[in-house]
């Protein structure tokens, strides 16, 4: 007997969630095990957007996906300052006060993006902006020793529950609320949001400043990955898009990594 449509609906988003969650589960725990600037580089990686847009692009065409692409450009700069604002407060402060400054700032500047109609020269030149400001003023920070970490009953639960509640409202919402506010969704931090959320209390506010700010150099990787999306979805389609996003994302955090392993050679 045939599913009902809404009970179809629930069961293949609940999928969704669990699918996503266990991604960036993995990788965040990944993370946590290979030091600062490794796992920088795995946080930044698209654990969380990359699940995501894979389930729009079986939901919507080429034109959505790349307008959604378009309108996250803008929304990776705010998260470039985002982790700035975390990684210079977590110095001498807590985390309420660290992660809510810094998130407060995050979600001003994205309700600000959003009022804007950004073109794609635009979007690239804003995140050239933030990368210019917060890369050079987060470099300091870059280098700490990562205390051991202990694991706690709920990180697990925490992490899956703060993924699958992202996929929930960007999946089960795009056809509602359309590709510009999708894309903010998408590109919504939850990974270095989930990290600053375990690892502070237990490391401390500057080793895990120094995540997130090795994490900034990804993030331009990152957008890169979304850049290439939004020009690539109509021509190749939304999976050849989708793939060549990875490449371009991946590409870029290895560059860094070979740079990160000569320097620590030299």
């Amino acid at each position: 007997m045939p599913l009902a449509p809404d009970m179809a609906f629930l069961l293949l988003l609940l999928l969704r969630m669990a699918v996503a969650a266990a991604f960036v589960v993995s990788a965040s725990m990944i993370t946590e095990r290979s030091g600062p600037v490794v796992g920088a580089l795995i946080s930044t990686l698209p654990i969380s957007a990359g699940p995501v847009y894979i389930f729009l692009a079986r939901d919507h065409d080429a034109a959505f996906i790349a307008d959604s692409a378009l309108a996250a450009l803008p929304i990776n700069a705010a998260t470039l300052v985002l982790g700035l604002i975390y990684t210079l407060l977590a110095q001498r402060h807590t985390l309420l006060v660290s992660f809510g400054a810094a998130l407060l700032a995050w979600l001003a500047l994205s309700i600000a993006a959003h009022g804007i109609n950004w073109s794609f020269a635009g979007g690239l030149a804003v995140n050239a902006v933030a990368a210019a400001v917060c890369l050079p003023l987060a470099q300091r920070f870059r280098k700490v020793t990562m205390p051991p970490i202990r694991r706690r009953w709920y990180d697990v639960p925490l992490r899956a529950l703060l993924v699958a509640t992202l996929v929930a409202v960007g999946v089960g919402l795009s056809d509602r609320v359309g590709p510009v506010v999708t894309g903010i969704v998408t590109v919504f931090p939850i990974v270095s949001i989930s990290l600053m959320l375990i690892l502070h209390p237990r490391i401390g506010g500057r080793a895990t400043a120094a995540v997130i700010a090795n994490g900034l150099w990804g993030l331009v990787g990152f957008g890169l990955g979304v850049a290439t999306l939004h020009l690539a979805a109509v021509p190749l389609g939304s999976w050849g898009a989708l793939l060549l996003a990875l490449v371009v994302c991946v590409g870029w955090n290895l560059g860094l990594w070979q740079l990160s392993r000569r320097g620590a050679a030299r």
